[in-house]
């Protein structure tokens, strides 16, 4: 009697991480020094900066002007408003990191590269070129918008920011932390090899998130504080403009910015992504 032959079927293997976490970035990386692809990714960040503020502050100097109503015929709904304003910063923002993503990773803002840099994402000599390199791109792009309507730009304040009044600077400060952190938070979850990977069928353009994220932000901040979310942003104004008001707000767009920026990349990195736990059972499992 001949015997049944069973059959097994071997399983395939499947891993347990359906995605891979790119090693951290070096603190500190001497042979960083010595690549061009360093250098050309801060003149991508130096030229971006530049064209987003040039387009930036040249529209809210229109629209302060087209809504000036000691101008004849002008009233108060001319221009393009808040929303307008909002949605130019929102659009260069989706312009400029889906053409710099590859080749910088499209910061163009000191508080996103520091929160990059605390979440080992970018080292701390290329944070710290990205930082320069942002913030004379803001001021070069706010210079280049004067250069073009100088009246105008000294009359309507050049685009820089100060706490509006009937706000607090503690108010002010609240604003950029939570500000930034939907910015820097976006960031993160757009750019995340895991978000990648488990949604790979739905295309995730993470420039139309980030560009959103600075669009929606603005809609509720520009009434307090103009909306910085960017120290080079604030930075690069304050410079050109050079007016006392707008100097005694600017640690705000500095200290806001980072705090925000700082809670963000622990939020999502430590509690999100769990590094902290699995740095723990990485530990554990080695003693």
């Amino acid at each position: 009697m001949a015997k049944d032959v069973e059959q097994v079927t071997e399983q395939p293997e499947y891993s347990a991480k359906d995605y891979h976490d790119p090693p951290p970035a070096p603190l500190i990386d001497p042979d960083e020094l010595t690549k061009w692809s360093l250098y050309r990714a801060a003149i991508a960040e130096f030229i971006a900066t530049l064209l987003f503020l040039y387009i930036t502050v040249l529209t809210i100097i229109g629209y302060k002007r087209q809504s000036d109503t000691s101008i004849a015929g002008n009233t108060e709904c001319d221009g393009v408003g808040i929303l307008g304003i909002a949605w130019a910063f929102g659009g260069m923002i989706f312009i400029l990191v889906y053409c710099t993503a590859g080749i910088s990773g499209g910061h163009i803002n000191p508080a996103v590269t520091f929160g990059l840099f605390l979440g080992r994402k970018v080292s701390l000599v290329r944070a710290l070129l990205y930082m320069v390199a942002q913030c004379a791109g803001a001021i070069c792009g706010a210079g280049l918008a004067k250069g073009f309507q100088k009246s105008f730009c000294n009359r309507y304040g050049g685009g820089a920011n100060s706490v509006s009044d009937g706000y607090n600077k503690g108010t002010a400060v609240g604003a950029e932390i939570i500000g930034t952190f939907v910015l820097v938070y976006t960031v993160f979850s757009a750019t995340d090899p895991k978000r990648n990977a488990r949604d790979s069928h739905v295309p995730v353009l993470a420039p139309l998130p980030i560009g959103f994220a600075v669009f929606m932000v603005h809609l509720a901040t520009i009434p307090i504080t103009g909306t910085g979310i960017n120290p080079a942003r604030s930075f690069g104004p304050a410079v050109i403009f050079n007016n006392d008001k707008v100097w005694d707000d600017q640690w705000i767009y500095w200290v806001g910015p980072f705090v925000g920026a700082a809670v963000a990349a622990f939020y999502h990195q430590y509690i999100l992504r769990g590094s902290a736990i699995k740095a723990l059972g990485s530990f554990r499992s080695n003693a």
